[in-house]
């Protein structure tokens, strides 16, 4: 390929539905995304991504019953667990002042290397577009600046970068929240299986896609 992407945005999406499906609770689908983020993490290394941003769980899917709720929670911490056995730098990023956010994530709220932290990867927990654009312009307002600059780099989600690529997995068009500031100009590929059947030949195909898209920034 010619072009690969530097920062990937995942969006794993389908759990509920590939559970409904096999017959099983809904909150069954969670712990089976967990072996699929980690083949599509150790499959971006050896491809040279640089960075890598999943969707974890965002703030309006805590108004979900509390035994899926607490059925993603753990599969994030779970996730957290298996990332710390590999080559990674993570950042997690959510609302860490609600008791909706895993306690045991805490610590990864500033960047952890794990092993050589051969990639950089950002972990969504407890996250919302509007909680993280408000951090931004609540320090705007502690310094009386109007700046849309200053905003932009004082957001929540400022350690992350732009996001190039976007796969959302589930066959939903849509972004549902994901990083708006970092998400403006990436391109977006969906993929209609569910994510708990992720296979390594969905990237291959998003990032041929990627290879044909014509990248202008606006320019």
């Amino acid at each position: 390929m010619n072009r690969i992407p530097s920062h990937i945005g995942v969006i794993p999406d389908g759990n509920r539905r590939w559970a409904a499906g096999q017959g099983l609770a809904k909150e069954a689908g969670y712990e089976k995304g967990l072996n699929p983020g980690l083949e599509l993490y150790g499959l971006c290394k050896e491809l040279g991504v640089k960075e890598l941003t999943f969707y974890g769980f965002t703030q309006d899917n805590t108004k979900r019953p509390s035994i899926q709720r607490e059925a993603f929670q753990k599969s994030c911490v779970d996730a957290v667990e298996m990332l710390s056995k590999e080559d990674a730098e993570l950042l997690v990023i959510g609302n860490d002042s609600s008791n909706l956010f895993p306690k045991q994530l805490i610590p990864y709220r500033k960047r952890t290397k794990f092993g050589e932290g051969r990639l950089k990867v950002n972990f969504l927990v407890n996250y919302g577009w509007q909680w993280d654009l408000s951090h931004g312009l609540s320090q705007e307002v502690k310094k009386n600046s109007s700046s849309n600059e200053n905003i932009m780099t004082n957001i929540a989600s400022a350690d992350i970068s732009r996001v190039d690529l976007i796969i959302r997995w589930g066959g939903r068009r849509r972004l549902s929240g994901f990083l708006p500031v970092q998400s403006i100009y990436s391109d977006l590929y969906v993929v209609d299986a569910y994510w708990p059947d992720f296979k390594p030949q969905h990237l291959y195909d998003a990032l041929e896609w990627y290879n044909q898209q014509d990248v202008t920034l606006g320019g």
